[in-house]
């Protein structure tokens, strides 16, 4: 008995031992995770999708981002046709020639001007350096980043021609469609990889925006965004084709002109954003870094 009872004390003060004492954190245990493939094992397009999906939701909570990217080009709609009025010239309606300006505005926001500013801050603040150290591959970030830019050109140039088309009358071919599409896909990736290349080149966060206005503002007036090509002189029209926001504005306008028969497509006008491509494609390849600038330097 005597045995026993020493044998059970013994085990009692073991048992005390292990145990943490008054106060002290416990082990963490994490609680096994749900059975089911994860993204990596579904392959890269589910890693480029998720990716994606977490960058819009970035976009969609930043107010500012929403309001440049979705409500301004609506605005500028409603301050064209309340200023310039909306009559016909040619039998068709100035809203008409305003949508597809817009239009280039707005996919230009989405994938050149917002992806330039926050390149350049997520940069210098460390977040490309913690995001490149994880195990997904760089090509999945960028491609993920092109995807949301895409994704949102297409709805903002959607939105503008359904509120111009409700509110305004403007008329679009049934057959162009294709045409619109296609030029805002295209426009898109283009100035995407171009936002990559210019990001190379900013030293800061705070001189991200001015540069780009500084470099877009111009561009705007000379290459039918906000006036027709035809009433600039013709030496300052030879300098807005050299640009590709010419070339994107002038396959938009293309579209929705109601004379067009076809798809729409004006295949010069792709090709020179094609060109345009290549070349931001090339500058970022040899240029673009994860690390801030000082860092890299």
């Amino acid at each position: 008995m005597i045995i026993l009872w020493l044998w059970r004390r013994w085990q009692r003060r073991r048992a005390a031992a292990a145990e943490p004492e008054s106060g002290a954190p416990t082990e963490f245990r994490p609680t096994p995770a749900r059975e089911g493939p994860t993204a990596a094992a579904r392959g890269p397009l589910a890693l480029v999708l998720h990716q994606a999906r977490y960058d819009l939701l970035g976009v969609l909570r930043n107010g500012q981002s929403r309001f440049f990217t979705l409500i301004l080009p609506i605005l500028f709609l409603v301050i064209f046709c309340s200023v310039f009025g909306n009559g016909k010239v040619h039998h068709v309606k100035l809203s008409t020639t305003y949508v597809p300006g817009i239009s280039a505005l707005a996919v230009i926001a989405s994938s050149f001007v917002n992806l330039v500013i926050s390149i350049t801050a997520q940069r210098e603040t460390g977040v490309l350096k913690r995001r490149r150290a994880t195990p997904v591959s760089a090509w999945i970030l960028i491609a993920g980043r092109t995807l949301t830019a895409v994704g949102m050109s297409v709805v903002v140039v959607a939105v503008l021609l359904a509120v111009g088309r409700v509110a305004y009358g403007v008329t679009l071919p049934t057959s162009t469609i294709p045409g619109v599409a296609f030029t805002t896909v295209v426009g898109s990736i283009t100035f995407c990889v171009l936002a990559y290349a210019l990001s190379s080149a900013i030293s800061n966060e705070d001189a991200a925006q001015p540069m780009v206005q500084a470099i877009m503002l111009p561009l705007y007036f000379i290459s039918g965004v906000f006036i027709a090509t035809d009433v600039l002189p013709g030496w300052l029209h030879h300098v807005a084709q050299v640009f590709p926001v010419e070339h994107l504005s002038d396959g938009l306008h293309h579209a929705y002109d109601p004379s067009v028969h076809g798809v729409g497509i004006v295949w010069s006008d792709i090709g020179v954003l094609a060109v345009w491509c290549a070349i931001g494609l090339a500058v970022a390849l040899v240029r673009f870094s994860w690390l801030p600038k000082a860092a890299a330097d």
